[in-house]
């Protein structure tokens, strides 16, 4: 099986870069990921952040959250936006010390594997997926998808030929039908879709325990630093968040939010559709961080460990998430 041990890059770049520090008292540069619409963004164009931060706030798009992970440990950036779950998993056990801010965003019909068409292939059929090639962003919410969901079919994934892309990638790949089944998320996920179908549906994953979330997270060493800041960052957030679910500024955030995301407002509106926002007081609950998301997240860890993808988990995941700025913002 051609798969990629996920520790070794993560870990050199852990160790190298543990102490991270913030760029400057007056300056902060945020990750985030383009074609991945969010209320946040509305927020982002209009100037909010610079404002209400006093600083001046520089924001960097990238293709997955082990990115992400990366920028933050060489110190280039300090908060990242939307980061998925599995790849904070696969830094923090691999000995990064980031800590998780808020609940971004949860997405279970938005993050998925793809077949391609020409295998009709579907839940009833799986079986068939042995020996296929696959392309997967090892280290991410797809990634920790396809595995959950290959176990739940029973499919050696070391029968597999495993292929690490990115989701844009995977899609162009499955297009040309250079791919069997390709995993991602947002507009890439779209694409796929135009040349296969899924196995399982959004609900269907949830019920299987498959649960799919972002969140904001930050080099603890940063939060430590710039509490203050970070809670005005997520308040800024949490109103944007806000203002969208309350439906009445939709009309107006839409188009602001679509042309920042590099969409357009069908395929914007098609995809945030899918998204939920919850707020500060859900965020803190015991459904979010008040437990289950560091349950969720040791879950995530073992079996990534089972998989073979990374060496080993944290006895508790309960460090990494850090609450006392949003517990500011509430």
């Amino acid at each position: 099986m051609k798969y990629m041990k996920l520790l070794g890059g993560v870990a050199a770049v852990a160790m190298a870069m543990a102490a991270t520090t913030s760029k400057a008292a007056d300056e902060i540069t945020v990750g985030y990921f383009l074609e991945w619409p969010m209320p946040f963004q509305y927020a982002k164009v209009k100037g909010t952040y610079d404002e209400e931060l006093g600083v001046k706030v520089n924001w960097v798009s990238f293709d997955t959250g082990t990115a992400m992970s990366a920028a933050m440990a060489s110190g280039d950036v300090q908060i990242s936006v939307s980061q998925g779950v599995p790849p904070f998993v696969v830094a923090t056990s691999a000995g990064q010390d980031l800590q998780i801010v808020d609940v971004a965003v949860s997405y279970a019909d938005n993050d998925n594997c793809v077949v391609h068409s020409d295998l009709e292939i579907d839940k009833g059929s799986v079986a068939e997926l042995a020996g296929k090639k696959v392309a997967v962003p090892i280290g991410t919410a797809a990634h920790y998808g396809f595995l959950k969901q290959m176990n739940h079919f029973g499919i050696d994934i070391s029968t597999m030929e495993i292929v690490d892309m990115a989701p844009a990638d995977g899609a162009a790949a499955l297009s040309q039908k250079n791919l069997d089944m390709a995993c991602g998320w947002g507009g890439a996920l779209r694409r796929m879709k135009e040349h296969g179908n899924v196995l399982l549906t959004g609900a269907e994953k949830t019920e299987l325990g498959i649960l799919v979330f972002d969140v904001t997270s930050a080099p603890a060493a940063f939060v430590a630093e710039e509490p203050e800041l970070l809670a005005k960052f997520l308040k800024v957030t949490a109103d944007a968040n806000e203002a969208w679910n309350s439906g009445g500024q939709r009309a107006e955030m839409l188009p602001v939010i679509a042309k920042d995301a590099g969409m357009d407002e069908t395929a914007t509106a098609e995809t945030i559709d899918t998204f939920v926002f919850p707020g500060v007081d859900e965020q803190l609950s015991q459904k979010w961080l008040g437990g289950n998301a560091q349950e969720f997240m040791k879950g995530v860890a073992d079996v990534f460990v089972e998989a073979g993808s990374i060496d080993s988990a944290l006895d508790t995941y309960e460090g990494a998430v850090n609450t006392g700025p949003l517990n500011s913002v509430q």
